[in-house]
């Protein structure tokens, strides 16, 4: 079975689509996932977006890490996604409902409202979110937010300055969080850009260091203006460039930011089953 693909990346976050909506593609298994994902003997991606019909929005976006565990949310990929579909779109994710509309060199994402209960993260036991008592290494006192999928998030002095690449895994697989978590560092950028422009790097789990998060952005945002750090809107400047993050108390998280196909081509559906 020869299947097509479109790779894809918002900004430097890459993905393997594969669009099922009108054609079914046979069960997708956890190794199959992780054999496209393979940068040495795949297609290579941070993520493998599969997209279905839906009963309840206008399709499904599926979302395979390239561990090849099914996750709930990915906020690059959702805007890729709306420059792919070229059009404004409800759309179903485990994570639940978001809506997504292309804009100029990108696409323009509601997240939905973030959540903040220890059980809604979730944690293994009952704590305040907004100033976790736990600490690794010199990493303490994270906040913790579900956008979807579930973050920590580490306010720094400098975020280069944190060997996330040593302590993300310790993090990302401890025992308090029983779906694992997503490891964000940030801090205040230093240029000229205002007060309300962070800085972030990202562990992201099932996948490593990443050049960049949408929904670890969202996290990190809705964080800091909650903690009075900053004001929405709020530039996020990861590795691959720049996201922009609105969100208001008790309302949806708005996500704008670049997206872009690289490339289109087929595989042969057997070779990575």
């Amino acid at each position: 079975m020869r299947v097509p693909f479109i790779k894809m990346h918002g900004l430097g976050n890459d993905f393997v689509v594969l669009d099922a909506r009108e054609t079914a593609l046979p069960a997708i298994t956890e190794t199959f996932a992780a054999r496209i994902a393979d940068r040495r003997e795949g297609i290579g991606c941070d993520q493998m977006i599969v997209l279905e019909p839906s009963d309840d929005a206008d399709f499904k976006m599926r979302i395979f890490n390239s561990d090849g565990g099914e996750v709930e949310a990915c906020g690059n990929a959702s805007r890729a996604v709306a420059l792919l579909h070229g059009a404004a779109a409800s759309v179903e994710t485990a994570g639940g409902a978001i809506a997504l509309e292309p804009a100029a060199g990108g696409a323009s994402v509601d997240m939905g409202e973030p959540k903040f209960e220890w059980d809604q993260i979730p944690l293994a036991y009952p704590m305040d979110t907004a100033a976790m008592p736990v600490a690794w290494e010199a990493l303490e006192a994270p906040m913790a937010v579900n956008v979807g999928n579930p973050h920590v998030i580490f306010f720094v002095e400098d975020a280069d300055a944190v060997d996330l690449a040593a302590i993300g895994p310790d993090i990302e697989t401890d025992e308090l969080f029983p779906e694992r978590i997503n490891v964000n560092v940030a801090s205040l950028a230093s240029d000229s850009a205002g007060e309300n422009h962070l800085k972030l790097h990202v562990w992201e789990r099932g996948v490593g260091l990443t050049r960049a998060c949408g929904t670890g952005a969202c996290a990190t945002a809705v964080s800091a203006i909650r903690k009075g750090i900053v004001q929405s809107p709020v530039t996020i400047t990861l590795p691959g460039g720049d996201l922009t993050i609105a969100w208001q108390i008790g309302g949806s998280i708005r996500m704008t930011g670049p997206a872009t196909e690289a490339y289109r081509g087929t595989f042969e559906w057997d070779d990575y089953s």
